[in-house]
């Protein structure tokens, strides 16, 4: 029997930074609260807002899976492994910081604000070699209602490809519509990027997250249309 844990947004940490305004799911920099450190190999889920011409300076990491996607505006990724890419809304990235990376994210535009959820998951094996990744991913037609892998270690070519025992999924809701959504690991997290949903008969919210443990399937349905993304994690 599924159980339930409803995260909503306004529980989340902040940071407001003036270039950067931040909401985690999770414990993460000067926000902690020990009872909400992550879920499953779910580590992080910052929802960020970075304002024209800000960004974040050449910093660095190692053994995690790291998923951006971005929902309005634009991201401009550099790294120590040579890569150099715009990411756009309609796009998933992966850098898979391995042994040791390091990289910036800046503001692609100097004036138009970018929006993005910033995902951490742990890796399944530690010490793997950085790697960097950019898929598009499938047009969502309008008034369409469908589901897209976006991250998985089996990835399809239009996913990136991550080491860790998860797969993400972008659920897209056309106003009344519904879908049925395979768990293949047991147990699931539910983060609403845009509208509302309802999932399994919870009422869940932008910024709103939902954990499922013991579930095999996940019913959703949106009124006014939504878009979620969907963690499958062992």
């Amino acid at each position: 029997m599924p159980t339930y844990l409803h995260r909503k947004s306004e529980d989340r940490g902040r940071a407001d930074h003036g270039w950067l305004k931040a909401a985690h799911s999770f414990s993460f920099g000067s926000y902690h609260d020990p009872d909400i450190m992550g879920f499953r190999a779910l580590r992080v889920i910052n929802e960020d807002r970075v304002a024209g011409g800000g960004g974040f300076p050449t910093h660095a990491h190692d053994n995690m899976e790291i998923v951006t996607y971005l929902l309005d505006g634009a991201l401009e990724h550099r790294d120590s492994i040579g890569n150099g890419e715009i990411i756009r809304p309609g796009e998933a990235q992966r850098m898979s910081a391995g042994t040791g990376i390091r990289h910036s994210e800046f503001n692609a535009s100097a004036t138009d604000e970018a929006h993005l959820l910033q995902i951490w998951l742990l890796p399944s094996q530690r010490g793997i070699a950085p790697g960097y990744e950019q898929k598009s991913l499938p047009t969502v037609a309008s008034g369409e209602s469908r589901l897209d892998v976006i991250a998985a270690p089996d990835a399809p070519d239009s996913a990136v490809t991550i080491h860790s025992d998860a797969s993400i999924t972008r659920a897209v809701l056309a106003p009344g519509g519904t879908l049925g959504a395979p768990i293949n690991r047991g147990h699931a997290w539910v983060q609403v990027a845009r509208g509302s949903v309802v999932v399994d008969g919870h009422e869940l919210h932008q910024g709103d997250g939902l954990a499922i443990k013991d579930a095999t399937s996940l019913s959703l349905s949106s009124s006014e249309g939504a878009e979620a993304l969907l963690f499958d994690l062992a």
